[in-house]
């Protein structure tokens, strides 16, 4: 069976992020997965990478990839390509794994698809990327023409599926070349978080929208997600009107999520909102407009002001938990 390069994204301690589950899956589809893991960790990972159908893991434990950006990893890939010849590589289609995609893409003259929310096996086992466009309202099915498929994949768009495999983790041999050292990591800096979870990684979110009508009407989601233990999502209505940071936003040009539990509060459902959250196991939609598009979506629906049902809302959860 061909084999498909799956680029990890993990944390330095070997906690495998969801998406390599996604992308394991995803790899699946198109032949045998074969992870590439960068840096150390890989030992601690491979039960989890087993998990989601990994048959190889070929690890590169060089400082290199801690010590500078992007580069080094899109080398090592490159390296990989010539050796194994894959169907395909994929990686998270996050800021950083796009620009590898970038970067591999000129390296191996080969074809590159990003911004992908599934991928198929064509024609002949050719590998397809489906892409939203114009805001979710068209849907692209795109193959490459050159080279090595190189895809991107929207983290949180496909659902992991466990299926067993080997993960035979195999040593490679890696230096960076002085080019891929030009730019370099001069200080590692962990970010602040809340008591909130994160919101790719959140089992519930709940987000506002226009109906919420100002930053002091948000403050409404924040309590109730902070009720549900959930993390806090918000339209892009609300973020250009600056009731909320950019970097919360749900849909096409925010963030995909697809949490167990979704409550739109306030949120018409336009397309490009729900491009970034309608893989949600369950969506629950609370709109005073009967005819709001996101109720076409939705698992459960109430009509009514929120202003009205959320403290109503409140108040029950407020007694379960008493």
């Amino acid at each position: 069976m061909a084999e498909v390069l799956v680029l990890a994204e993990h944390t330095g301690g070997g906690e495998v992020k969801k998406v390599t589950a996604e992308l394991l899956t995803a790899a699946r589809r198109l032949g045998s997965p074969s992870v590439v893991w960068t840096g150390p960790g890989a030992e601690a990972a491979a039960g989890r990478l087993a998990e989601f159908g990994a048959g190889q893991v070929y690890v590169a434990d060089s400082p290199d990839f801690d010590g500078y950006p992007v580069a080094p990893a899109a080398e090592l890939l490159a390296q990989l390509v010539a050796e194994k010849s894959p169907v395909a590589v994929l990686v998270a289609g996050t800021t950083e794994g796009k620009e590898v995609a970038g970067r591999l893409a000129v390296k191996t003259g080969s074809g590159v698809l990003t911004d992908a929310v599934d991928v198929t096996a064509g024609d002949g086992g050719k590998p397809v990327a489906e892409q939203p466009n114009f805001g979710g309202a068209v849907t692209v099915h795109s193959t490459v023409r050159a080279g090595t498929p190189i895809i991107a994949v929207r983290p949180n768009a496909i659902s992991p599926e466990a299926s067993a495999g080997a993960a035979a983790v195999e040593a490679v041999s890696f230096t960076a070349s002085d080019a891929a050292k030009a730019a370099t990591v001069t200080e590692h800096v962990v970010a602040e978080k809340g008591e909130r979870p994160d919101l790719t990684e959140a089992q519930i979110v709940v987000s506002g929208g226009r109906g919420t009508g100002s930053e002091e009407g948000f403050k409404i989601i924040e309590k109730l997600a902070d009720a549900l233990g959930a993390a806090v999502g918000a339209s892009r209505a609300v973020t250009d009107a600056g009731w909320y940071p950019h970097a919360f936003q749900v849909g096409q040009t925010g963030k995909t999520v697809s949490p167990q539990l979704y409550l739109a509060v306030g949120i018409s459902g336009a397309i490009q909102h729900r491009a970034g959250m309608q893989t949600s196991k369950t969506i629950v939609a609370i709109n005073k407009d009967a005819e709001a598009p996101i109720f076409e979506i939705a698992d459960y629906g109430v009509v009514g002001d929120l202003f009205t049902v959320v403290p109503q809302l409140l108040d029950e959860i407020a007694k379960r938990e008493g």
